[in-house]
């Protein structure tokens, strides 16, 4: 059993059954004894998260998802890392570190739909992602998501930082503006509510962005459903720091007291706010906290503090100043006596930033995308390949490693597995439970079958096992080409060894580099994969029912 607390109640409950039986014949209790255990044994293993939450109750669930950080940015899964990481090294010290995780899409948009809903975002079918004033929401009124899940088990929901999946924002004539651009944010009329913010999708309290919070048209802060201060002028840019990393930055409108380089720390307070709140209402609700990092994506704008603490300039000292994000958040947990009934998750959105990966390989001899090929917006392993670390004390086995592939649209089903909650038909569509892989039961057992990928463009890949077919030709994300020639990425080109096929087959197994496509060599399984890949579309759902 996974709780001493659960097994000695057992104990206690079978004593006292033997007490009520004793007038009975000796027979007769041996027989009634036998049929009560067998039927705690079946309640036990038909309902998991009874076992789970007997002896606190529901556990609290931190979850922290970085913004363009590589499977190499980590030093936990990267020993040639010149980046330091402490705390998230002792974050999987003390948990379970993932090999093979994956984000459901190579950039920000389409991987917190998902994230979500438990759903892959290109069902939806939108392209690209929002910036400014872009929506409506992706996330239609009416859909579970797993804020809204957890609500109705009784948690009390928050998120702070980067939303980016739309809200719709009205002009002075009360039309929908839903348009990206420098123009449509000049239209906002500020003092209306915005109907489709995370407070209408499943979380009792929002503080941060509508989009990229460094990076796109709109520099102001959302509380709640509206925007209290709203910006007033065109970004002076000037007084910002010039370095490689500092690009992406666009004209947009800022707020009064709208700080570019202090935006994830403004996040972090307001994580650290609720934690502390929650502890001092001594409420007997557990919590959700999504925390939605700006870090480490581009413009690298570490704090004041952060400034020159690596060996790895600019980025590095970005990267530094998201380990110790992490820090706050579980010294926070320790502070308020959460930890030991806390799950902890830290993943990644999609890999690094193309810019980023080639100045830091070039500048400091460090790879965010290392060992895997491919970068942001590619469907190869570096694309969607992210870290993945989960710490729950006395349940997640401590320095534990799992090979099993995941996917962060798991994390809705995993919740409900836990929380007892229950995933209607038209909800979770790709969702898969991971619980045994948290708690390393059944590793030998493949839990996840397929897992779907997908790219900015809407290209597809389909993985089974080893096995990964890719149903298009190069990257998928707008073209590799055309990066190599806009970014200088030409010298990291893999040339094609069957460029006349029309899509590409890798065994991640023998290589992991993805630098052989088998796809005339193993005919029968791109069939396979292609065929079940155009099921799981028309079917609308990759994962089981639940």
């Amino acid at each position: 059993m996974h709780c001493k607390g659960l097994c000695i109640a057992l104990e206690a409950i079978s004593a006292h059954f033997w007490q009520v039986q004793m007038k009975r014949s000796y027979r007769l209790l041996i027989i009634s004894h036998s049929i009560f255990l067998t039927t705690v044994v079946v309640l036990i293993a038909s309902f998991p998260s009874l076992i789970l939450s007997a002896e606190k109750g529901p556990p609290n669930i931190l979850f922290i998802l970085a913004d363009d950080l590589g499977y190499g940015d980590v030093g936990c899964y990267n020993p040639k890392s010149k980046v330091p990481t402490p705390h998230l090294d002792q974050l999987a010290l003390d948990g379970i570190r993932f090999t093979d995780a994956h984000s459901p899409s190579t950039v920000c948009t389409p991987t917190r739909y998902s994230v979500l809903t438990g759903r892959m975002a290109f069902r939806t079918g939108m392209r690209g992602v929002f910036t400014g004033a872009g929506g409506p929401c992706m996330i239609e009124e009416g859909r579970m998501t797993i804020g809204g899940m957890l609500q109705e088990r009784g948690y009390k929901t928050a998120l702070f930082g980067k939303w980016h999946v739309g809200m719709t924002f009205y002009d002075k004539g009360g039309k929908p503006i839903n348009k990206n651009g420098l123009e449509a944010v000049k239209k906002i009329d500020y003092s209306r509510v915005i109907p489709d913010a995370p407070v209408h999708r499943g979380f009792d309290f929002f503080y941060g962005s509508v989009c990229c919070p460094t990076t796109d048209w709109l520099y102001a802060f959302i509380e709640g459903d509206r925007i209290p201060v709203p910006p007033t002028k065109i970004i002076d840019r000037g007084p910002l720091p010039k370095h490689p990393y500092s690009q992406d930055n666009r004209p947009g409108m800022i707020a009064p007291g709208y700080k570019m380089e202090e935006i994830d720390l403004q996040f972090l307070d307001k994580s650290l706010e609720f934690l502390d709140q929650h502890a001092k209402a001594k409420s007997k609700s557990p919590f959700f906290l999504f925390h939605s990092t700006q870090a480490v994506h581009l413009p690298s704008f570490p704090a004041d503090q952060f400034k020159g603490k690596t060996k790895a300039g600019p980025h590095g000292d970005f990267i530094f100043e998201l380990d110790h994000i992490v820090g706050e958040l579980l010294g926070a947990l320790d502070k308020h006596g959460f930890t030991d009934n806390t799950l902890v998750i830290f993943s990644s959105d999609n890999g690094p930033e193309v810019p980023t990966v080639l100045s830091m390989r070039n500048d400091y001899k460090h790879d965010g995308a290392r060992p895997w090929r491919g970068v942001k917006r590619d469907n190869w392993e570096g694309g969607h390949r992210v870290p993945f670390i989960a710490r729950w004390p006395g349940k997640i086995k401590p320095g534990s490693t799992s090979v099993q592939t995941l996917c962060l649209t798991d994390l809705m089903a995993t919740c409900a597995a836990i929380t007892g909650a229950e995933i209607p038909e038209k909800a979770g569509e790709d969702s898969v439970n991971m619980l045994p892989a948290l708690l390393s039961e059944d590793q030998d057992k493949l839990i996840r079958k397929y897992t779907l990928h997908q790219t900015i463009s809407l290209a597809l890949a389909i993985r089974r096992g080893p096995w990964k077919y890719l149903d298009h030709k190069g990257s998928g994300g707008g073209n590799n080409y055309t990066h190599a020639g806009r970014w200088g990425m030409k010298k990291y080109i893999v040339p094609e060894k069957a460029p006349q096929a029309p899509g590409q087959l890798y065994n991640l197994n023998s290589d992991p580099g993805e630098t052989e496509n088998l796809y005339y060599k193993n005919p029968e399984i791109v069939k396979e994969l292609k065929e079940k890949l155009e099921q799981f579309k028309e079917s609308g759902r990759s994962a089981p029912l639940f």
